[in-house]
């Protein structure tokens, strides 16, 4: 997976709502390490899952973005929940 990559696309595309980790829609469903885990999305193919299909307010990015690049910005997330978004 291309990390940086993931970055751009994360910023590009979803650091709207979840700039930092956070969730600005519904504040208790972060990308932070313990929020993921707790809600089983602590692996890239739970959030590859979730980017493509979307989940409740959070859109479907399948179509919108390649498969690839929707792997990168899972493994993007992953990785910063895992650093502390710092």
């Amino acid at each position: 997976a291309d990390i940086e990559n993931g970055e751009r696309i994360f910023t590009a595309n979803c650091a709207a709502c979840h700039a930092g980790g956070n969730n600005v829609i519904m504040p208790e469903k972060t990308l932070k390490k313990d929020a993921l885990e707790a809600n089983g999305m602590n692996a890239v193919s739970a959030i590859t899952y979730q980017v493509t299909n979307g989940k409740n307010a959070m859109p479907a990015f399948g179509g919108r973005l390649s498969d690839s690049d929707i792997e990168d910005v899972a493994n993007y997330v992953l990785s910063q929940s895992e650093q502390g978004w710092d």
